[in-house]
């Protein structure tokens, strides 16, 4: 946690507020991340515009530059570049309106102040989050660059995942969470698209034929899609940039509800432990 959905509700929300706006402050009160939050880093940062607020897997991309260009007239400009944020397990964004500026709470590790008066802020309890800078004349960084496919986007598809599946004796549930193997699908997520797909967790990757392959892709867009509609999950430490939980985790079929009655079939939803992470599914529903 936070997963693909919760990030995407997360990117929506920042785009809408910042985006086109100026950083005016930048304030860090605890480097010590997953990485050490550059030193320097406001001065790189404040008064470049965002010009953009993408997604790619769960790594949110504030896409930064001058105004009008990447120098400015004399040559003198700051080159354009990219913020990279990772929410970590336990990070979250807050999104504050104009005059609004509360307290700041233990483990508020960074804010940005912008030119319309929006205030952020980065909370991360267990600080396993990420802030890094990459201009825009740099390689593209190790930790983007050999990411699998995003599951929203047409390059996921049955024939590219039976590709990659091929001869793994891996758990397709294991497979799932596989970033080279498709992005941003973690436990809450891959339990659930597995049980609307109708397919055992543990059942071997590379067993599926491309019939099942083809329903888990759809269950898996079908899962995500409607996590963001729902706002996300809010399990522990998430909350949307309002400080308001999500409500995915309300509407799951599967996931949490050990012992209790599938909602298609009434068997009890069994769960199992698969490489350190809790897996629930239905015995019955899924083959």
């Amino acid at each position: 946690m936070p997963e693909l959905p919760e990030v995407e509700v997360t990117v929506r929300s920042l785009r809408s507020a910042i985006k086109g706006h100026c950083i005016e402050a930048f304030r860090c009160f605890n480097h010590r991340l997953r990485q050490p939050v550059p030193a320097g880093l406001g001065k790189t940062l404040v008064g470049r515009y965002v010009t953009d607020v993408r997604r790619r897997a769960k790594y949110l991309l504030l896409d930064c530059n001058e105004r009008n260009s990447a120098r400015d007239n004399t040559g003198n400009g700051k080159l354009g570049g990219t913020l990279i944020l990772h929410l970590g397990m336990s990070g979250s964004l807050r999104v504050f309106p104009l005059g609004v500026i509360p307290p700041r709470r233990q483990h508020d590790h960074l804010e940005f102040l912008f030119d319309h008066g929006i205030f952020v802020r980065y909370h991360d309890p267990r600080r396993f989050g990420l802030c890094v800078w990459v201009p825009a004349d740099a390689e593209t960084p190790s930790l983007l660059a050999k990411l699998g496919p995003e599951p929203l986007e047409n390059a996921f598809h049955a024939k590219s995942l039976r590709q990659v599946l091929q001869g793994r004796t891996t758990s397709i549930k294991n497979a799932l969470m596989d970033a080279h193997v498709v992005v941003g699908v973690g436990n809450i997520y891959a339990s659930e698209a597995l049980f609307r797909a109708g397919i055992r967790p543990t059942t071997p990757a590379g067993s599926l034929g491309f019939v099942r392959l083809a329903r888990l892709v759809e269950a898996v867009r079908a899962t995500l899609e409607d996590a963001i509609a729902a706002g996300g999950s809010s399990l522990r430490d998430y909350a949307k940039t309002d400080g308001s939980d999500g409500w995915f985790q309300n509407d799951c079929f599967v996931y949490g509800r050990a012992g209790e009655p599938c909602r298609r079939c009434s068997a009890p939803i069994q769960q199992l432990r698969q490489s350190g992470r809790t897996t629930f599914y239905c015995k019955r529903c899924q083959r």
